[in-house]
């Protein structure tokens, strides 16, 4: 089987736990969710059954299947050979490694693969003689299981690449194809990750590993002082990935969790962002982070003084202090007069930020290791038009999920030409690689009016990069990481 690696699974539907579930349960379907996973990484997948079978059962299965696009193999089935010839038949066409996966008849462990490669035209006795068996005691080990014989059949000249996020996040990459199981053109095979097993046991086979830890955050502490301090309460699994990291050192971080530490942080990411005018020059442009306030009350007796000194006016935005990780963390606020910062629901502590006018243009940018891409996006309007439409509603707070909703400008009320300078917005995504210790974030920068100010407004770690083009994205992301790789290699 050298060179040849997984590229099909057929798996019994006695292991499916679909039970009753009607098709619009299925998405959710955790045994469905991870069947997706071998999809979006090119590997054929079926769900088989044995004739005969009730015809209510086959069309459950017929449109579970259909619905996500996996095929149906009905096979007579009367002995395990008849099954796989059935199977290598009906997938003649395929050149590489095909697992099917039954309930074991044998006792424990429960369930039991057997393996074998195919390639077209070939003769399938021939194969299906070569036929291997092993064992497992949960389907969560099927992703496991594949990065092994991958690993195998090309003689682990490879970086693997363990990654841990929540499930939507994961999907949303993984059916851009950008974690495929199958080696990509650089030579990376991604594994997910699971708190189902143990972690060691996964980490055995990875080489580095790829997180989303804001998504594993269960509670955030902060000070209360003017200094950035904060404790973060992880997932009992992401604490157990933690230990293992730091107890080791076979398999590394793309981006360590003290360098997303700032991410965080709003107050901790506008600190940081002071520091980037070392990069502006005498008669151009400059880049630069909005003026900005820490508030741990609202009821502050100086505020007013606080405010002037910090050479913020209204109207201003108020952020909570939490960036992600918590759920409130994007409950946001623009206030117009300054009494009404006494019974603001925004939580605290909080940081009041400058509201910058930018023709309701919003620039995205993603830095993937040394590749930076951008989109451009609509925005929230300008002061004036944000002031006409607060009056209506006698100039209260506009309160919104920066998440769900941003306030937007009226059609055709803005949207002047606006000067990017992609020169000096790339070497500010330098500055923030090098300072932060980040290999794949984002950020968001608006051009202030008239000024023509490049202000950052936000930084991100992680993000869905979904803007670019997947066919340019997503071999950058693969770079980035296999690159980190290299020069991990290198250090040690």
């Amino acid at each position: 089987m050298a060179g040849e690696v997984v590229r099909g699974v057929v798996v019994d539907h006695a292991l499916l736990e679909y039970g009753i579930e009607q098709p619009q349960n299925f998405k959710s379907n955790p045994t469905l969710s991870l069947l997706r996973k071998l999809r979006f990484s090119d590997i054929y997948t079926a769900i088989s059954y044995g004739l005969p079978l009730s015809d209510e059962q086959a069309n459950l299965l017929q449109t579970m299947a259909e619905l996500h696009s996996f095929k149906c193999l009905p096979l007579t089935a009367s002995s395990s050979d008849i099954a796989l010839r059935e199977i290598a038949q009906a997938w003649a066409h395929i050149s590489g490694i095909i697992l099917y996966l039954v309930p074991n008849q044998d006792g424990s462990p429960k369930i039991s693969c057997t393996y074998f490669s195919i390639a077209p035209d070939a003769e399938v006795t021939s194969a299906l003689h070569k036929s291997n068996r092993i064992y497992m005691d949960k389907l969560e080990e099927l992703p496991l299981t594949i990065c092994r014989l991958n690993k195998k059949a090309i003689s682990n000249d490879v970086v693997t690449v363990g990654y841990i996020m929540k499930p939507s996040r994961e999907e949303d990459f993984a059916k851009r194809g950008a974690f495929p199981m199958c080696p990509t053109p650089n030579g990376l095979i991604f594994l997910p990750l699971t708190f189902e097993l143990p972690i060691a046991t996964q980490l055995e086979e990875v080489d580095v590993i790829l997180h989303k830890a804001t998504d594993e955050i269960v509670s955030i502490e902060l000070n209360s002082s003017s200094e950035p301090s904060y404790k973060i309460d992880y997932t009992n699994g992401m604490q157990e990935l933690q230990r293992y990291i730091e107890s080791q050192n076979h398999c590394f971080e793309v981006d360590p969790l003290n360098s997303i530490y700032p991410v965080l942080d709003r107050l901790k990411i506008q600190q940081i962002l002071l520091g980037i005018e070392e990069l502006n020059a005498a008669g151009s442009c400059k880049v630069r982070a909005p003026h900005f306030l820490k508030v741990n009350s609202f009821d502050e007796p100086d505020l007013v003084q606080r405010l002037h000194d910090a050479e913020l006016s209204l109207p201003s935005i108020v952020k909570p202090q939490v960036a992600c990780g918590v759920a409130d963390a994007h409950s946001m606020a623009i206030v117009f007069r300054v009494e009404d910062f006494k019974h603001l629901s925004v939580p605290l502590p909080a940081v009041i930020q400058e509201y910058v006018d930018h023709s309701s243009t919003l620039f995205k940018f993603y830095v993937l290791g040394e590749r930076v891409f951008h989109a451009v996006k609509k925005s929230i309007p300008n002061a004036d038009i944000l002031i006409k439409s607060s009056e209506k509603n006698g100039s209260k707070p506009l309160l919104f999920d920066s998440l769900k909703s941003l306030p937007t400008a009226p059609a055709n009320s803005e949207g002047r030409d606006l000067s990017l300078d992609l020169g000096l917005v790339n070497k500010a995504a330098e500055w923030l690689s090098k300072m932060m210790g980040l290999t794949i974030f984002g950020f968001d920068v608006v051009i202030q009016d008239g000024s023509g100010d490049h202000v950052i407004v936000d930084v991100n770690y992680l993000p869905s990069f979904k803007e670019v083009p997947d066919d340019v994205a997503v071999p950058a992301f693969w770079d980035a990481i296999k690159n980190k790789a290299d020069s991990k290699a290198v250090k040690q």
